[in-house]
């Protein structure tokens, strides 16, 4: 199995310092090709694209365009979100690593096609080498005629300026992102309005992923039709997965959507170490549901993750061996939601305090029926009645080991002296 590589082309293969190495790899031609295009036709294309927002809620990016493109206000922002704190995910950080000026291209394409004057991007604070060249490669944009005013002859004006997270893990979601931009507590706000009516300092704004943007100028250059025949019918395109855990090689990967699972593990990661059992695989990240190794040859698609009443997040695929223990495992995922928790709303602030507290009992081996029903009843609470798009998916990894592993549960219930 090879990968299909469209975003991560570059990798290896340029010096992300160099903008002219970058040039003479196809950059930049299809934001040259954007200006000349309708700014309607460039939402168009990416609305026949069918292209899905890479962070991890898959929203469709022509929708978000077309919302802020309708905005008449003279101030009209975008954010790349780049604060990538869920574990298990590093791809956007290769992105930014290996190609920034393919996100600033993405951004750049995006902001003339919806009339946006400034963009940021904002980064996660551990990520100081992302930063470091993000920063290098704007000055070299703007040295070049691609940011600033009168970008390449024309009378698009754009800037972009990068902001540093502080290591929050909330300030991911878009509500907390803006708070945070604006120098406030990064917590997230009562939704509607949207961004694209109201957000950064009352502005429209468009937030999109480091890794949607970058898939922007490939779009461009391919047309929306075409882009549109990679991948399933729901998903369109390619996906950049970080693998990590017990495989043999991890990494990042780029693939089309439509392709199993197993394929990922096996053909690219190479396998278990030590041929071992997989015990169980975590997809998406820390919010995202854990499956056992029946379920593997399902495939990578939006559709396909709407049954663990989750979305397929940001492309993490952590692979655990049968070494490894259900509930220690679920109790790390938990102890991290715990301490990221912003405290704004009670099921997520206080939920996670028990749903720990259960947890340890089955790690003990003194839970009983009651404590099992207790565990589904309050993870669903915390799911439903969270504030945020991170507080509903954090019960995830529980919700999906009750379906998928429940003998487990059962086993400790049942047998309280094996351990």
């Amino acid at each position: 199995m090879k990968e299909m590589k469209l975003v991560s082309k570059r990798f290896g293969k340029i010096n992300p310092l160099s903008i002219d190495e970058y040039i003479n790899f196809d950059g930049y031609k299809n934001l040259k090709k954007a200006l000349k295009m309708e700014k309607t036709s460039i939402i168009e294309e990416v609305e026949k694209a069918y292209l899905r927002g890479r962070g991890g809620a898959g929203f469709p990016t022509a929708i978000k365009m077309m919302g802020l493109a309708k905005e008449t206000n003279k101030e009209k922002f975008i954010i790349c979100n780049a604060d990538e704190g869920e574990p298990g995910n590093f791809k956007d950080r290769y992105l930014m690593e290996n190609d920034p000026h393919q996100v600033l291209e993405g951004m750049l394409i995006v902001a003339y096609a919806t009339g946006a004057t400034k963009g940021y991007i904002y980064v996660r604070g551990e990520y100081q080498k992302s930063i470091s060249l993000l920063k290098w490669s704007i000055d070299e944009a703007k040295k070049n005629g691609y940011l600033g005013k009168n970008i390449l002859g024309s009378k698009f004006n754009f800037d972009i300026e990068v902001r540093s997270g502080a290591g929050s893990y909330v300030c991911g979601e878009e509500f907390a992102l803006i708070e945070s931009l604006e120098g406030k507590p990064g917590r997230t706000r009562v939704k509607p309005p949207f961004p694209t009516s109201v957000g950064l300092h009352n502005k429209p704004t468009l937030i999109n992923n480091v890794e949607t943007f970058s898939t922007i100028p490939s779009l461009i250059e391919m047309g929306g039709l075409e882009f549109a025949k990679i991948g399933t019918p729901s998903s369109t395109g390619t996906k950049l997965i970080s693998l990590s855990g017990n495989v043999k090689h991890k990494g990042v990967f780029e693939i089309p959507y439509g392709v199993p699972i197993r394929d990922v593990i096996y053909k690219l990661g190479g396998g278990i170490e030590k041929d071992r059992k997989i015990k169980m695989v975590q997809l998406g990240g820390a919010c995202g549901p854990i499956i056992p190794d029946y379920m593997l040859d399902m495939i990578i698609d939006y559709e396909r993750f709407e049954e663990f009443e989750s979305k397929t997040g940001a492309g993490a695929i952590i692979v655990m061996d049968e070494r490894f223990d259900l509930f220690d495992i679920l109790l790390k995922v938990v102890r991290f939601f715990q301490h990221e928790s912003c405290g704004k709303c009670t099921p997520c602030r206080e939920g996670h305090i028990q749903l720990a507290n259960l947890i340890i009992k089955f790690i003990e081996r003194k839970a009983t029926v009651k404590d099992i029903i207790s565990l589904e009843s309050l993870a669903r609470v915390i799911h439903q009645a969270s504030l945020c798009g991170l507080g509903q998916t954090s019960p995830t990894a529980i919700i999906s080991s009750l379906r998928y592993f429940r003998d487990d549960y059962i086993d400790r219930i049942e047998h309280p002296q094996k351990g």
